[in-house]
């Protein structure tokens, strides 16, 4: 017998929910679109790890979030400090159908969090792209996610984190959890992992520069979601964060490729669709705090500072393979540092520097971003190291410059395979006439040169 589901409470918003689980969506497609993102940026023999990382982050961050992740980050305060939660909630304990968070389903919220904790371990991947071995990722997603992620989140996003509560710093939508932490933690792994050899003489090209453009597209596409939906609600705020979004990456593709063209005399697609990511990941903490005039400044100056930010690995001979530090952590330092500066009263209800707020909110800002990376750089160090210790995190010097030995692969290059072994005279597994065709006829061009 059917009985009627429970009446939800009075508080429950059914408006803001539909857009809370729209947004959800869209946060989670984001790190598929990392993968690709990752994945065209590699090279070829490595794309399939790449977004194999990516899907890890996504089942084993979906877990560990479900099991422990959200109690620790949104339960009761221990203590008062605002430092973690406490374990009432492990396997979503004492949540139901008709439990709210604030007027919105906890079970909806809670898979909104998920999607941010998901795409910022899967972000440290491209810091340690060709050289991790996937036994050792797997544990670092498990402990990084616990140990790093987790208290950070529950600093920042729960109503009682002690930086958000007691510091009194601002951040809309993750600037100091997601995009700073991701960043610093990427230049620990990379430090633990150290650089290849052949680091600073070899040219990193990617194998499939459309694939990476759709990786972006996707990644632009959940960031709405991502930046909006942290309004929590369908009101002024979020079409205030949305359109802030799209102000923030157009800024940034203005002054990257002139900053590009400056130095190399060109402007690439990569450089262009990178450009997009650091507005993006420079507007995020401020897209609810400023005001359309700070989204394009605040997308502007990320612009010009991370196309050089991105080339000081190369002095200090630390492999960041993918730009994570210099994309994702100088691009959320610089946005952090934004909202002290052009936080505007009519949108956060405190004031930057810039529209006579003093040096309070800026400095707030500033003690904000020492803690968070101090924190996230030395846990992350020692995870890493105890990872590579015990099971092994960094791949055999091979991996980096020989082609794997899986039965997969990413592209099908058995005709060309076929072709090459028959020009050059080897011995091949396939008599397919039309291969030995054009065989023929390049060797005959050949002879007649």
């Amino acid at each position: 017998m059917n009985t009627a589901p429970a009446p939800m409470p009075p508080a429950y918003d059914s408006g803001d929910t539909a857009w809370l689980l729209a947004s959800t969506a869209m946060v989670l497609l984001m790190t598929p679109g990392l993968a690709f993102f990752y994945g065209g940026m590699v090279r070829t023999q490595h794309i399939l790890m790449m977004i194999k990382m990516s899907f890890a982050a996504l089942a084993f961050g979906t877990i560990v979030w479900w099991v422990i992740g959200y109690s620790l980050a949104f339960g009761p305060d221990v203590g008062g400090a605002g430092l973690i939660g406490n374990l009432d909630h492990v396997f979503m304990h004492d949540i139901g159908l008709t439990t709210l968070t604030g007027h919105i389903p906890t079970y909806v919220y809670s898979t909104f969090q998920m999607g941010f904790a998901i795409i910022t371990v899967a972000l440290i991947s491209g810091s340690i792209a060709d050289r991790a071995t996937m036994k050792g990722w797997l544990v670092f997603v498990v402990l990084w996610l616990l140990i790093v992620y987790v208290p950070l989140a529950h600093w920042v996003f729960d109503q009682d984190g002690w930086i958000v509560k007691h510091l009194g710093a601002l951040d809309f939508a993750g600037g100091l959890p997601v995009e700073l932490n991701s960043g610093v933690a990427g230049l620990a792994v990379a430090l633990v992992l150290r650089a290849p050899r052949d680091f600073a003489r070899r040219e990193e090209r990617p194998n499939n520069v459309p694939l990476v453009v759709i990786g972006v597209g996707l990644l632009w596409f959940g960031w709405f979601g991502f930046n909006s939906g942290s309004a929590l609600s369908d009101q002024g705020t979020a079409s205030a964060a949305f359109i802030n979004t799209q102000l923030g990456a157009a800024g940034a593709m203005v002054t990257w490729p002139l900053v590009e063209k400056w130095r190399t005399g060109t402007v690439t697609t990569m450089g262009v669709v990178s450009s997009a990511v650091a507005g993006m990941v420079a507007i995020t903490p401020a897209c609810g705090e400023v005001d359309t005039l700070g989204a394009v400044i605040t997308g502007l100056v990320v612009g010009a500072v991370c196309a050089f930010a991105i080339t000081l690995k190369y002095r200090f001979g630390v492999d960041d393979t993918l730009d994570v530090v210099g994309v994702h952590g100088v691009g959320g330092l610089v946005g952090l540092i934004m909202v002290g500066l052009f936080a505007t009263a009519r949108i956060s209800g405190k004031k930057g520097l810039f529209h006579g707020g003093g040096w309070g909110l800026l400095g707030k800002q500033l003690v904000a971003i020492v803690c968070v990376m101090a924190f996230s750089f030395i846990l992350t160090w020692i995870i890493a190291k105890a990872v590579d210790l015990a099971v092994g995190f960094r791949a055999k010097d091979e991996y980096e410059s020989v082609p794997g030995t899986e039965r997969e692969r990413a592209y099908d290059f058995q005709t060309a395979e076929r072709l090459g072994a028959l020009v050059s005279g080897k011995a091949v597994t396939s008599d397919d006439e039309l291969v030995r065709q054009i065989a023929r006829l390049l060797r005959a061009r050949e002879e007649s040169k």
